[in-house]
């Protein structure tokens, strides 16, 4: 057993479980991550996406009770039905905008200056939002998850799609453009949270069968190191954010972010970091 692969992995878990949920990117992160720990070939870009299924479990446990009801409710409770239709109408446009772009976005976005660029403008976007006079003064059209229409849900599945840009983070897109489109804060945030679950699972189901060639049973151990750790990095994560937006804004997020860009440019620019696919 490769000791200094696991500690690899756990370190790439603890990152990928950190940074899923806020709006910073896990993309960017673990990129400069695997290229500082040269963990970067095309085995370690299946991983990647594989333990997201960890940090997703993360949000299953937090939320298992809202879960739990409208699985047990799908076929008899009104509001239950409409909740998991919402979710699934807001996940349709990720499957199919990510299954026929996502050669292309591979070959054409994933380069430095899109990725910082993303970093940094989607920064400037939250400050923008965070900053409108409107945004203290109005009331938000949808409170809670619950007063979402399927055209809300379509609307924020629309703008996650935004996130398969790298550096722009899928929930950035959903939390701040479920902000813009009337979406409260915890409502934008939970139905983030929701959406998060078929994106993730589907996205890293799909990339494991896909390059399943690349995989054997002596990875196991890797993954298995790689998913526990990310489960319990972002199960802290996501209760601190929950806590976290109930008092705050996201312009903390906004301003790592731009700080972030640029750190992508400059170890770009320096050769620091090869960041490449």
């Amino acid at each position: 057993m490769d000791l200094i692969l696991l500690l690899k992995a756990a370190v790439m878990g603890v990152v990928e479980g950190l940074t899923e949920f806020l709006p910073i990117s896990s993309t960017g992160h673990l990129i400069l991550a695997g290229s500082l720990l040269n963990f970067a070939d095309a085995k370690a870009k299946v991983f990647e996406i594989a333990i997201q299924t960890g940090a997703i479990l993360a949000v299953v446990i937090v939320y298992w009770v809202r879960l739990r009801d409208a699985a047990t409710g799908v076929f008899s409770e009104r509001a239950s039905q409409r909740f998991v239709l919402n979710v699934l109408i807001g996940f349709l446009p990720a499957a199919v905008i990510g299954l026929l772009a996502y050669k292309t976005i591979k070959a054409y976005l994933f380069t430095p200056p899109v990725v910082a660029t993303s970093f940094i403008v989607g920064g400037l976007i939250i400050l923008w939002v965070e900053r409108r006079p409107t945004a203290a003064a109005a009331a938000p059209r949808i409170a809670t998850v619950d007063d979402l229409s399927p055209l809300d849900a379509l609307k924020v599945g629309l703008v996650q799609c935004l996130g398969m840009i790298p550096g722009t983070s899928r929930s950035g897109s959903t939390i701040i453009g479920g902000m813009l489109l009337g979406l409260s804060r915890q409502a934008a945030t939970d139905f983030s949270f929701f959406l998060a679950i078929p994106t993730l699972v589907g996205a890293g189901a799909y990339s494991m069968w896909k390059e399943r060639h690349l995989l054997s049973m002596a990875d196991v151990p890797m993954f298995t190191v790689g998913l526990v750790v990310s489960f319990i990095s972002a199960w802290i994560c996501v209760r601190w954010l929950l806590r976290y937006i109930a008092n705050h804004t996201f312009t903390v997020f906004a301003w790592y972010r731009i700080a972030f860009g640029l750190l992508v440019l400059a170890t770009w620019w320096t050769g620091t970091v090869v960041w490449a696919d």
